[in-house]
């Protein structure tokens, strides 16, 4: 009964609290890679609709530019 109680006490123990403590840090580091996922696609949406209106907008100046260029040629 002596050998179980030590072994218990100096292995069982500290290997359980090993693998209670990494699972922890697992689902901490779950969370956080969540968070910078979700991270990640809001900037990706910000910077395609950025983009989306940059585009527009150059459509809008050439339109002008064409205009002028038009009236110009009368």
């Amino acid at each position: 009964m002596e050998v179980i109680d030590l072994i218990m006490k100096w292995i069982i123990a500290p290997v359980a609290a090993f693998v209670w403590v990494l699972h922890g840090r697992v689902g901490r580091h779950d969370t956080e890679i969540e968070v910078i996922k979700a991270t990640i696609a809001s900037n990706k949406e910000f910077h395609d609709r950025e983009f989306k209106e940059m585009r527009e907008n150059f459509k809008r100046v050439f339109e002008k530019l064409d205009t002028i260029e038009a009236a110009l040629r009368k």
